[in-house]
């Protein structure tokens, strides 16, 4: 092989992961977003917001784990996923349970 391909070839492998750890970010942001809009909302209770929290915290503590070797593992990558796939399932089934917060009840907390 020559240079050249070999320095595209890692170039665009870096330009992978750094893809995948932005997606990972942006999923997290999303999240977060989620939760907030139900807790403005009142869809999502207060010990409801607590539970999200305690998951996505959960998840970033899983990633930082994971990368305090520098880099994702392909199966590293795939178990995150996982977890904010389940998250993302939790938001939404606190969103839609028929829980909320009394209307005239503040909202405290998170």
């Amino acid at each position: 092989m020559s240079k050249s391909v070999i320095i595209a070839m890692s170039l665009l492998m870096g330009s992978a992961v750094a893809a995948s750890a932005a997606s990972i970010d942006t999923v997290k942001e999303r999240q977060a977003d989620r939760i907030e809009q139900g807790r403005e909302s009142g869809k999502i209770t207060w010990s409801e917001g607590l539970q999200l929290h305690a998951q996505q915290n959960k998840i970033s503590r899983t990633e930082a784990e994971f990368k305090s070797k520098g880099y994702l593992t392909t199966s590293e990558r795939r178990e995150l996923r996982y977890m904010q796939k389940e998250a993302s399932e939790n938001i939404a089934d606190k969103k839609h349970n028929g829980w909320s917060r009394v209307w005239w009840l503040p909202r405290v907390g998170y």
